[in-house]
């Protein structure tokens, strides 16, 4: 089989500057240096010209452009304006009066960037391979779920009488396979510093990718499961996947409590069980994570205090919906890691069971909270209402699939790349596609 070709979506704006390093062809017509183009007429201006899209490719492989002010890590704590490199062709087109940039290369040039977007490009080998393989794997099979959905549109809220689950996956994107930031894989072209062991283990595990049952697995993975991996239909459909099962992150893969029950999982979260994410080794952690992910410190266990005023202003802002004072948030079902699947926000004026996983994040945070597996202690009531809620949590991101932190410390203790990922893909293959 030939390597697959990827498209990714890399920002929207009305307005783009970018600069080609480099020759580029439109039509037959070369192209170099600084470039502008924005919406007027409901079309792309450039150049003194209007267009329903541009097509842009390099003459030469090493040829690059630059995006000037890419938002990266959008919505997140971190969230930051760069200028981003990328290799391949550039695509423009018109979607809802804005201008989306999309990026076309091949799979392999699109892994070198994302395992150095993902983490430090400085991991040991057996994590870079690790992650090689399951950002591969993800990949493609969001490719075929794509093709699998033309024409079709997915559902992913269901409201019913006073409970609202949402959940984000592939809802946003029919126009290219994937975009470049968390809410897939983060994607940041030739900007960030890849190295020669990068490549080597991208090379090393070329077209490898996880399958079950004939099928590429969706590989999941997050930053920190906080001890125990979740299911996949705690952040997403109400399907679950026979490779993305509960397991503990540690050596003795079946011990652990369940902690879908209440009582366990405050147990749990209170409590800082060994697992292989429970870290504070500062050299595995470079490893891991980017300069800016290193600006969150407390990962494994955290902690985050609201005043009633500064919650009630939070979720009427992120909700749209006036709870008035906030009473209470009640826990109403919980995942395999502790994660709150839905939670109910009782308030003064009305009541609501919000999920799933990452709605429950963005609702409780001006950004996100670190995850979604968290108790809450009510401080300070008077007359029913408290005056001080703290959040007790564990973990960062989803908890599906493959732990990150985890995989690290695994790859610093010996497990070879094939070991790790069938740690975290229960009873997976690992298969050479092309």
């Amino acid at each position: 089989m030939k390597e697959p070709s990827v498209t990714v979506g890399i920002l929207s704006e009305a307005k783009i500057d970018f600069i080609f390093n480099g020759t580029y062809m439109h039509g037959n017509q070369p192209v170099e240096g600084a470039q502008k183009a924005c919406i007027e007429q409901g079309r792309i201006g450039w150049n003194g010209h209007l267009y329903d899209q541009l097509v842009f490719t390099p003459q030469q492989a090493g040829h690059s452009f630059c995006l000037k002010g890419v938002t990266i890590g959008v919505k997140f704590h971190w969230e930051r304006r760069e200028d981003l490199t990328f290799k391949g062709s550039l695509k423009l087109i018109v979607e809802n009066d804005r201008i989306t940039v999309i990026n076309k290369l091949g799979i392999e040039e699109y892994l070198l960037s994302v395992i150095s977007s993902e983490m430090s490009a400085t991991a040991s080998p057996e994590l870079l391979k690790s992650h090689a393989v399951i950002s591969r794997s993800w990949l493609l099979a969001q490719i075929r779920k794509n093709k699998a959905l033309v024409g079709k549109k997915p559902i992913s809220t269901i409201r019913t009488g006073d409970t609202l689950l949402r959940w984000y996956d592939r809802e946003d994107h029919d126009r290219f396979d994937v975009c470049a930031d968390d809410h897939c894989q983060r994607y940041q072209g030739i900007t960030r510093a890849s190295t020669v062991t990068v490549a080597e283990a991208i090379e090393a595990t070329r077209g490898e990718i996880l399958t079950c049952d004939g099928e590429i697995c969706d590989a999941r993975f997050s930053k920190c499961c906080g001890g125990v991996m979740e299911r996949f239909s705690s952040c997403w459909e109400d399907i679950d996947h026979p490779y993305l099962v509960a397991r503990r992150d540690g050596r003795n893969e079946h011990d652990f409590p369940d902690l879908r029950v209440e009582e366990n999982a405050r147990r749990w979260i209170y409590a800082s069980p060994e697992a292989f994410c429970n870290t504070s080794n500062e050299t595995i952690l470079s490893q891991v994570l980017n300069n800016y992910d290193r600006e969150t410190t407390d990962f494994y266990r955290w902690r985050v205090t609201y005043t009633q005023q500064e919650l009630s202003a939070l979720i009427r802002e992120k909700s749209g919906i006036d709870f008035g004072e906030i009473v209470d948030l009640i826990p109403i079902e919980r995942g395999t890691s502790g994660r709150l699947i839905r939670l109910q926000i009782q308030g003064t004026r009305q009541t609501l069971t919000l999920g799933k996983e990452l709605e429950i994040r963005r609702t409780l945070s001006p950004s996100h909270l670190y995850s979604s597996a968290f108790v809450v202690e009510r401080e300070s009531v008077v007359d029913g209402i408290p005056q001080r809620f703290v959040l007790r949590g564990a973990g960062w991101g989803h908890g599906v699939g493959l732990c990150q932190i985890g995989a690290a410390v695994m790859g610093e203790k010996g497990y070879n790349y094939q070991e790790i990922l069938l740690h975290y893909f229960a009873g997976a293959s690992i298969e050479k596609l092309y």
